[in-house]
Formats: C-alpha cells, sequence, structure tokens
C-alpha cells in the first residue's frame, strides 16, 4: 500500500560515483534534494579497479572539481598512491592517476553527502517512476513510500535487471553481490525508453600475505606531492604513499585459459551482453591477441586496512577453479590466496540516443538518466555525467537556461556529446583521442575552462573563485612582462645557448619568443630576466604551456570558433525529417532518431554528410520545414 512519504525538488535514484555527484549538485545550488538508494553501505563505492583518472578521466576529474563538484577532493583526502602519467608526452596526454582507499573514499563521500545542507540520503529500492502526461513527478519503493519531484534523476549504475556470471553459475544481482533493481528495469521499458543489455567485469581479489612481491616489479608513487583539487593545498591530505606492483600472465597462464575455453561464460552463450572492448576479459585478450606472450598485472592494494589487493588485468568470468589454476601459473602468484572470486555482470542500460544533451530523457519530461545506466564505464565518467544531471535539473527547476557543455569546453562535453549524438553499441570509455581539441583541453588547465561557469551556476564558492581569480591574473601579467622583455645576443646568452645545442641569437628577441624554443624552460630565462615571485609552481606551469605551444593553441581556437557558429544554429524542435526532399536515406533516419538540437550535433552523426547538412540549413532559413505529423516539406 502506498503512503506519501514527503515532496522533494530534485530526487536521485542510486548513489554510486553518478548519483552523488548528482544529489550533491542539486542540493548546493539550493534545491530540496532526496538521493535514495539500495544499501547504505555502497555509497560511491568501488565495485571494479580502486583507482581514479588516468588518460582522459583524469582531466574529466579535474573538470568536476572547477564546476564544484567533489571526486576531486574526495581522493586527495582517501588516496593511498599518486601518479603523473605521461611526464615524458606533451601536456595534452599528460594524467593523473590515484589508487584509493575504497573503503575510506566511500565512507568519506557518504559523510560528505549526510553533512550537506537540502541534501536527504535514505536507504530504499525504488520500483517505478510516477509520470503523469508524459512527465516525471516522483517514484515509488518497495516498501509503498510515494516520493513527489518537480525532477528524477536515474542513476542505477549496474544494478539495473543486473546478473552475476562466474563459470556456468548465473544469478541475479547487483555489483559486489548487492541487491539489483529488476522492478525499476521492467518499469522504464514499460515507459517506453529503449533499453540494452551491456556487460563489464571485475579480476579476482588476493590476499597480500601470500603474495611473493620479490618476483614483482615495486611501482611507486610519485616522491612530489600532486592532487586532483584546485582547492587542495600541497600539505593537505598528504598521505604516506602504498606502492603497486607488476606483474605479467605467460604461456603457461595463457595454456590454462585456452584449455578451458570451453567453460568461459563469453564463448558458451551464457553472457547475453555487450561488453567493453577498452577493457577486455584476460581470456577474451588470450583470443584476439593470440600472438603476445604475456600480458601486464598491476596488483593493487585496496585499502590500507585490508589484505585485499586487485589484480589490475585479469578481469574474468572463468569458473573459480580456473582462476584459482591461472592465478597460480603467474609470478609472484604461486601461492595466492584468492578473497573474492572474479566475476561478470550483466545489466540494463539506456540507449543515450533518447537524451537531451542535458541528459533529460526526450521521452519523459523532466527524467534525467547518468552514468553506466547511459551505457558508459568507468567512475569519472559516471561523475561527471552525475554532476551534469545534477546541475541540469537544478537549473530546469530554477527556470533557468540549461548548461550544455560543448566538445571544446571539456572531456565531459566530448562525452555527452558522442552518447546523445552518436548512443553506443558498447560500454563507453573516454579515450584522448575522441577529443578533436585535446590540446587546449589539459589537465593543467580545467580550472581556467571552467571555474567561471562553476561560478555562476552557483557551485564554486566565492573563496574558491577569489583564488582562481588571483591566479589566472598571475598568469596572465607573467605572460604580458614576457612578452615586453628582450634578450639581448651578448656573450652569456650565447655560450648558453651553445652549451643547449639551441641556435645562436642573430639579434635581440622577447623573452616570449626565446621560451618557444623546446629545449629552453622557463626556469632558465631567470638566468637573464628577474624572477617573479609573486608566482606559483602552478602558473609557472601554465605560462610556460600557453606560450610554447601558443601556435597551436591559436589554430584550434579557430577550429572552436567555428564550430561555436555551427552550435548557435539551432534546429527547430520535432522536424519531419522525412518530408526534407534531397536527404540521403540514412541521414533521415539517424537524423530522425537522434533529433539533434544543433546544426553542428547533426553534422557529427554518422552516416550524415555534408551534403545533407547544406540542404538541411537551405530548408531551415527558408522556414519550409515540416513538423512530425505533416506530410510535406
Amino acid at each position: 500500500m502506498e503512503y506519501n512519504a514527503g515532496k522533494y525538488d530534485v530526487i536521485v535514484v542510486g548513489a554510486g560515483h553518478a548519483g552523488s555527484e548528482a544529489a550533491l549538485a542539486a542540493a548546493r545550488m539550493g534545491q530540496k534534494t532526496l538521493l535514495i538508494t539500495i544499501n547504505l553501505d555502497m555509497v560511491a563505492f568501488m565495485p571494479c579497479n580502486p583507482s581514479i583518472g588516468g588518460p582522459a578521466k583524469g582531466v574529466v576529474v579535474r573538470e568536476i572539481d572547477a564546476l564544484g563538484g567533489e571526486m576531486g577532493r574526495n581522493i586527495d583526502k582517501t588516496y593511498i598512491q599518486m601518479r603523473m602519467l605521461n611526464t615524458g608526452k606533451g601536456p595534452a596526454v599528460r594524467a593523473l592517476r590515484a589508487q584509493a582507499d575504497k573503503h575510506a573514499y566511500a565512507e568519506e563521500m557518504k559523510h560528505t553527502i549526510e553533512k550537506t545542507e537540502n541534501l536527504t540520503l535514505k536507504q530504499g529500492v525504488v520500483d517505478r517512476l510516477v509520470v503523469e502526461e508524459g512527465i516525471c513527478k516522483g517514484v515509488v519503493t518497495s516498501t509503498g513510500a510515494r516520493y513527489s519531484a518537480e525532477a528524477v534523476i536515474i542513476t542505477a549504475g549496474t544494478a539495473l535487471r543486473g546478473e552475476i556470471i562466474i563459470g556456468e553459475l548465473k544469478y541475479s544481482s547487483g555489483p559486489n553481490n548487492s541487491q539489483p533493481a529488476i522492478k525499476l528495469a521492467d518499469h522504464l521499458q514499460e515507459l517506453g525508453l529503449e533499453i540494452h543489455r551491456f556487460k563489464t567485469g571485475t579480476p579476482p581479489r588476493v590476499k597480500s600475505g601470500s603474495i611473493d612481491y620479490s618476483k614483482t616489479e615495486i611501482q611507486p608513487g610519485d616522491e612530489k606531492p600532486n592532487h586532483f583539487s584546485y582547492q587542495t593545498l600541497d600539505s593537505r591530505y598528504l598521505q604516506e604513499q602504498i606502492p603497486c606492483w607488476l606483474t605479467y600472465t605467460n604461456l603457461k597462464s595463457h595454456e590454462i585459459i585456452q584449455n578451458n575455453l570451453h567453460r568461459a561464460p563469453m564463448f558458451t552463450g551464457i553472457v547475453d551482453g555487450v561488453g567493453a572492448r577498452y577493457c577486455p576479459s584476460i581470456e577474451d585478450k588470450i583470443v584476439r591477441f593470440a600472438d603476445k606472450e604475456r600480458h601486464q598485472l598491476f596488483l593493487e592494494p585496496e585499502g590500507r586496512h585490508t589484505e585485499e589487493v586487485y589484480v589490475q588485468g585479469l578481469s574474468t568470468s572463468l569458473p573459480e577453479d580456473v582462476q584459482n589454476e591461472v592465478l597460480h601459473s603467474i609470478e609472484g602468484l604461486e601461492n595466492a590466496e584468492m578473497m573474492r572470486t572474479g566475476y561478470a555482470i550483466e545489466y540494463d542500460m539506456v540507449a543515450p540516443h533518447q537524451l537531451r544533451p542535458t541528459l533529460e530523457t526526450k521521452v519523459i519530461e523532466n527524467l534525467y538518466t547518468a552514468g553506466q545506466t547511459n551505457g558508459t564505464s568507468g567512475y569519472e565518467e559516471a561523475a561527471g555525467q552525475g554532476l551534469m544531471a545534477g546541475i541540469n535539473a537544478a537549473l530546469k527547476i530554477q527556470g533557468k537556461e540549461p548548461f550544455v557543455m560543448k566538445r571544446s569546453d571539456g572531456y565531459i562535453g566530448v562525452m555527452i556529446d558522442d552518447l546523445v549524438t552518436k548512443g553506443t553499441n558498447e560500454p563507453y570509455r573516454l579515450l584522448t583521442s575522441r577529443a578533436e581539441y585535446r590540446l587546449i583541453l589539459r589537465h593543467d588547465n580545467a580550472d581556467l575552462r571552467l571555474t567561471e561557469i562553476g561560478h555562476a551556476i552557483g557551485l564554486v564558492e566565492e573563496e574558491s573563485y577569489q583564488a582562481y581569480l588571483v591566479k589566472k591574473a598571475h598568469i596572465e601579467a607573467e605572460m604580458a612582462r614576457l612578452r615586453s622583455i628582450r634578450i639581448k645576443p651578448n656573450e652569456e646568452v650565447q655560450s648558453f645557448l651553445r652549451g643547449k645545442n639551441s641556435a645562436e641569437l642573430k639579434d635581440g628577441v622577447l623573452v616570449s619568443d626565446f621560451l618557444k624554443r623546446p629545449e629552453i624552460s622557463y626556469q632558465e630565462l631567470l638566468l637573464f630576466i628577474p624572477a617573479n615571485d609573486e608566482l606559483t609552481e602552478k602558473e609557472i606551469e601554465q605560462v610556460e604551456i600557453q606560450i610554447k605551444y601558443e601556435g597551436y593553441i591559436k589554430k584550434a581556437m579557430e577550429k572552436v570558433d567555428k564550430l561555436k557558429r555551427m552550435e548557435a544554429k539551432r534546429i527547430p524542435e520535432r522536424i519531419n525529417y522525412e518530408a526534407i526532399n534531397g536527404l540521403a536515406t540514412e541521414a533521415k533516419q539517424k537524423l530522425q532518431k537522434i533529433q539533434p538540437e544543433t546544426i553542428a550535433q547533426a553534422s557529427r552523426i554518422s552516416g550524415v554528410n555534408p551534403a545533407d547538412i547544406s540542404i538541411l540549413m537551405v530548408y531551415i532559413e527558408q522556414g519550409k520545414i515540416a513538423k512530425v505529423g505533416t506530410e510535406t516539406a
């Protein structure tokens, strides 16, 4: 029997990484928010690898932080190791990655949520939504509690009709043997949403004391302190770091797997869902890369107060006895004690072409979805979507314009545009190669790109904003200074250049042009010009990158300006593309299905060619477009 359990502005269903960010954003923007989750002990839980960041993903964490989200601050408080990746490469591909204390991470996020004003955290299972005349107005739980709301955000992760698979064993479950959400999955389908089936997996966990680390290679964290959040000072949350360890599979491991492929669910037909191409199981790797004699395995501690070690790279759904045999064939793991068996999990997801760029569904007004519910993989991708869904739900309730991050503004914008424009036929993972403007979407400049937006929305607090303005002013002043001073070709300068195997000066040059030489660093400039004692190390890094890559950045920004003009060209809603003469059949079908909101978005749809875009623009400019339900253009 149902009963009226309360009224909220925003209800978030699911408290994983997407749900946590969505709920915090809505509440911090002043909306009365309910975060309801199946299990309070799994708030911001890490059922897969205990880490945050890495290529592209680390940039997303920085973007979340710049907008006023929580993930960066939370990992800075709870990491056990921090490393900057790709330091020998250019700034566009550098990436920060942290190993988390997974239990401390979840506890800290839960406590942050509990302390947040306007935010209520409850345990419960949502069975269905309250939808009236195509508008979502609340949720109903398994206990009959009916909560009403102006907007609902579903961030159910892998719980929607989740099923765990280990060898021949298959049973209904959410991640880490939690309760699945079966009725809600059925209900979403009943409401007319297109649902697909995806799969992901995890490796076994082994006991640290049973590992022979002398046979593995140590992977320490960086000695120099680093952090994800722009609000974290270098001295704050500085942790004693715990190393990871590297080992490899071998020919014996591969032979064991080959001999047991007939028992592997992905080859026997037990698995129905589509898995992630960029994160394959070990059995998939052995089949697809049969020429490789070994694969890397990273032994990652799951926390400071646990013996569990995550065997990164050994994701599998092989039977438990085979998993043990494979583990014991690996150097350092000959006597490894398996504490948790690796498994695959299948789950339902909402096909993301049904979403607007705000992550509101096109089928049901005021209903938003985010995270793995939208077909992505990864904690960072989920958190980025959750933040955007929470922001846009709050903005809509406040009667304000939505916030749609452009592809040129951030990796979060790239991801959401990919999802809503192209959809995905496998679990989506962010890669640096997905961003056409990656030179301007760097790990180091997320605050310069997004802090002002976060402040205008109401998520970046005034103190943080003022600190950002000081940093920005310092950078701009120093760049202006370097463009106003000249270095003369005296003997000291020429001798320095000869020592660097760099061409000598023929005449005086601006310091900024001198710094553009790849072999010369900002610190070496200080041999010839006065130092600016106001600058921090991060500000110096920003000055150096902006000056050295000025030409490339300028070219990228010219392309961005062209894109922005296309983004400004809106497409009327509910166009009947079938009625537009001259459009290719595939273009009509794709445009009708996705219903893009701008010409730029339409141009990125697979199967829509430049000729189709030209015809579409002519029809729009002439005002001849027919709406759905009419017959001619």
